[in-house]
C-alpha cells in the first residue's frame, strides 16, 4: 500500500432495541451558542399544557451544517419520489391544536 491509500475502514454502528424504537416528536426547538447547536425534540399532544422534550442532540456548528445539507438533500430525494410534502404553514393550522386557549 502506498503512503496516499487509506486503508478500508468501515464504520460499525449498533444500536439498542429501545433506542431502534425511536421517539416521535412533532416539535423541534433549535437554539445556539457560538460553540454548539442545541435541537430539543418535542412531543406536543392536544389538549395537554405540558408537554416533555423526548430528545436532545448536540452539535458544533460544522456538524449541524453538514446536518442541514443531508437533511435537505434526503428531503429533495423523498419529494421526488412521492411528491411534494405540504408545509403546514401553508395549511394555517391552528396553534392549540384543539386544546384549550391561552388568556391573558
Amino acid at each position: 500500500m502506498s503512503e496516499n491509500q487509506q486503508p478500508n475502514s468501515q464504520l460499525n454502528i449498533e444500536i439498542s432495541e429501545e433506542m431502534a424504537e425511536g421517539q416521535y416528536a412533532n416539535l423541534a426547538i433549535i437554539t445556539h451558542s457560538h460553540a454548539e447547536f442545541v435541537i430539543d425534540f418535542v412531543n406536543v399532544m392536544p389538549g395537554t399544557p405540558k408537554s416533555k422534550v423526548k430528545s436532545r442532540i448536540i452539535l458544533t456548528p460544522q456538524h449541524a451544517k453538514r446536518f442541514m445539507k443531508a437533511l435537505t438533500e434526503n428531503l429533495a430525494r423523498f419529494e421526488t419520489a412521492n411528491g411534494k410534502i405540504q408545509d403546514l404553514e401553508e395549511v394555517q393550522l391552528p396553534l392549540n391544536f384543539g386544546g384549550p386557549t391561552a388568556q391573558a
